[in-house]
């Protein structure tokens, strides 16, 4: 059985871990962000089914990376939480 100390370092690592995820998160974010300007710059004013769909997946990819943000913050507080009550 693992000793509390060896518990915490496991913990600390892995948050260390999503950390840099969450930094590559934040960094396709603000890439998606730039295709989506470039690409409506680039076809403003169409109306093509095809330029429409390709906005609407890029939106979807932008809220998806959100909402993955959002649940690696919630799991560190957890693991946060937990390891402070060791």
């Amino acid at each position: 059985m693992a000793s509390v100390a060896e518990v915490k370092a496991a913990i600390d690592a892995a948050i260390t871990q999503v950390a840099d995820g969450q930094q590559a998160v934040r960094l396709a974010s603000e890439r998606l962000t730039e295709a989506q300007q470039c690409l409506g710059a680039a076809l403003e004013g169409s109306g093509h089914d095809l330029v429409t769909t390709a906005h609407a997946a890029l939106a979807q990819a932008a809220l998806e990376l959100e909402e993955c943000l959002t649940a690696t913050i919630a799991a560190v507080d957890l693991a946060t939480t937990y390891s402070a009550s060791l």
